[in-house]
């Protein structure tokens, strides 16, 4: 097989087994925590300090590692007046010609996202509050979320490459090569 189709579907299994068996968990540990912390404050009348701020931090991880997975699924705002009309051809050419707004959006994110990953590595980070946990590594999920974009990304440029060239049956194994998880 083909060494960039390969690399592909490789990606695009990653992105789905983060978000299928990882990520869509995360929603049932955020539920569990807001409801005990619902019952520890209005039947216990007995709030913690520190629920409602892990399923903050918990929402921020889950929202940054899962743009991969979003992508993959074709899950993204998109603006289908028109796009939806388009041929798969049309469609394929019109992400080629946008793409560097992705691209540049990505790349922003990563850089600005290693950044603050870098700074707040370094000194250790924390959240000042009552509980003061550690924040700095959900700042690492930044970048690291940025990279499963960009890379999920590619993987669409080039699904949509071979559908210009025709491929269209190889294109959709390896946009779907990871779907099925």
């Amino acid at each position: 097989m083909n060494p960039i189709v390969s690399l592909s579907r490789g990606v695009t299994r990653l992105n789905s087994l983060l978000g299928v068996w990882i990520l869509s968990y995360l929603v049932i540990v955020m539920v569990v925590l807001l409801l005990f912390e619902i019952v520890a404050r209005y039947v216990f009348s007995s709030p913690t300090i520190w629920a409602s701020e892990l399923t903050q931090m918990i929402f921020g991880a889950y929202v940054m590692l899962s743009g991969g997975f979003l992508l993959m699924r074709n899950g993204h705002i998109n603006v289908d007046i028109f796009y939806d009309r388009l041929s798969a051809r049309g469609k394929a050419l019109m992400n080629i010609a946008t793409c560097f707004l992705f691209f540049a959006f990505t790349a922003v994110l990563l850089k600005e996202g290693w950044a603050m990953a870098e700074e707040s590595w370094a000194m250790r980070e924390t959240s000042f509050s009552a509980w003061n946990p550690p924040i700095w590594p959900l700042k690492i999920a930044i970048p690291v979320g940025a990279v499963l974009l960009l890379l999920q990304g590619l993987v669409s440029i080039v699904g949509d490459v071979l559908v210009l060239a025709g491929r269209a049956d190889m294109a959709a194994r390896i946009v779907d090569g990871g779907a099925d998880a």
